[in-house]
């Protein structure tokens, strides 16, 4: 056995997966709302595909089938040709439940393999799998949100039997912001870390001048409060080309919240949704993020300074239980479990980076131009699955992810 626990964390993520796609019919699974997103039947077999790829196959181990191969590669130039992404949505086979049985057949192999391999290299490619597969657990669900919110019947993912009771209104307090001195600081992922994706490192030093950081997230009270004051028609709070996007779609709000009669109605898990207004405010682009700081006073704060923040800070408020919830605490609140946060920091490699030789290595550094950082994570981010040196990137168009915002300034 190449590591003791492995197979068992194996059976645990696989199994996450499927509990995950579990509430979606068959129909369910095939939805795909525009082309950044996938059907949840593509997650299930795509993930399915990375441990034979790159795990089985190279053992000898034969396909379940040679044409999914071509259907489920993802991005990875190195491995193929592959189906177009914007186009998954219209293959209907193999359907559900032949992707259930191609799972099936791989976990099969592959807890023989992890019974009966004891290769050192067997334990970091299968790691990075899980990992892998706990990425798109987060984007299973972002994907069938988007989904079913372009639905005109607003469907709900969860069975009314697992949805939380409805939240009291409740008004949101000013945020407090904790100062930080600046000066020289290490960011980045140790090397000692049991595990941590390519682009989380090296590990390096930056430069801080002094700033604050809020407490808590960008609340739903706050955007309230930004749109009523005209926000939305401030062009001297946005970036032109944020601005620009706003006015061209006559985006009047973020996505998935209107207010109707003064009350904020979320899309959600749930289906829509009365908001508190102390909740954090989820949904946002990096436009609406920067914007809404500047309104606030601030800015958003770079990936470094998050970093050095959230590093003094003890990894607590992972839920995973796929809703947002309001501030509770002293010091730092909401850092992880909550919504992820836009940072001011573009996506690009640390000094020092390289990628990975072979296909592997197309896994995060080929994404590094034209995209922002996001830090922490969100109530849709699986267990363990955070830390303070993660590195979330997406589009700054990018609202259909659990994206917030936490407010900086300097001093």
């Amino acid at each position: 056995m190449v590591a003791p626990g492995l197979s068992d964390r194996f059976r645990e993520v696989r199994a996450r997966t499927e509990a995950l796609a579990a509430p979606l019919s068959p129909e369910d699974q095939t939805l795909q709302s525009m082309p950044s997103a996938s059907p949840t039947k593509w997650h299930r077999a795509h993930t399915t595909w990375f441990f034979e790829e790159f795990v089985l196959g190279p053992r000898g181990v034969a396909p379940f089938d040679p044409s999914y191969r071509y259907l489920f590669n993802s991005y990875y130039e190195a491995v193929g040709p592959r189906h177009l992404r914007a186009r998954r949505g219209v293959v209907s086979r193999p359907g559900a439940a032949e992707v259930g049985a191609y799972r099936a057949h791989v976990d099969d192999q592959m807890l023989r393999l992890l019974a009966e391999d004891d290769d050192p290299a067997l334990l970091g490619i299968v790691t990075l799998g899980l990992n892998h597969e706990e990425q798109h657990q987060e984007l299973l669900l972002t994907d069938i949100l988007s989904a079913f919110h372009e639905s005109p019947l607003a469907p709900a993912y969860r069975l009314p039997a697992q949805r939380p009771p409805p939240r009291t209104s409740a008004s949101y307090a000013p945020a407090r912001f904790a100062s930080y001195e600046g000066g020289v600081a290490a960011i980045g992922a140790d090397p000692s870390a049991s595990f941590t994706f390519d682009n989380e490192g090296p590990r390096h030093r930056v430069y801080l001048e002094p700033f604050a950081l809020a407490h808590r997230c960008v609340t739903v009270g706050e955007v309230r409060a930004f749109v009523d004051d005209g926000g939305y028609r401030a062009p001297a709070l946005w970036r032109a080309e944020g601005y620009d996007r706003a006015k061209a779609a006559g985006r009047t709000c973020p996505a998935y919240l209107r207010f109707d009669a003064g009350v904020a109605l979320g899309f959600t898990v749930d289906g829509e949704v009365p908001l508190a207004d102390d909740e954090p405010a989820s949904h946002l682009d990096w436009y609406e993020a920067d914007a809404i700081a500047a309104w606030l006073g601030g800015r958003l704060p770079t990936e470094a300074e998050w970093e050095h923040a959230a590093a003094a800070e003890p990894v607590t408020g992972e839920r995973f239980d796929l809703r947002p919830a309001p501030a509770a605490g002293d010091g730092l609140t909401q850092l992880y479990g909550d919504v992820w946060q836009w940072t001011s920091s573009a996506y690009s490699p640390y000094p020092g980076f390289s990628a990975a030789v072979g296909a592997v290595g197309e896994y995060n550094g080929k994404f590094m131009v034209n995209q922002m950082v996001l830090r922490g994570g969100s109530c849709f981010t699986p267990p363990g699955h955070t830390r303070a040196t993660y590195r979330n990137f997406w589009h700054p168009d990018t609202a259909f992810q659990m994206t917030g915002a936490r407010v900086a300034r300097s001093l």
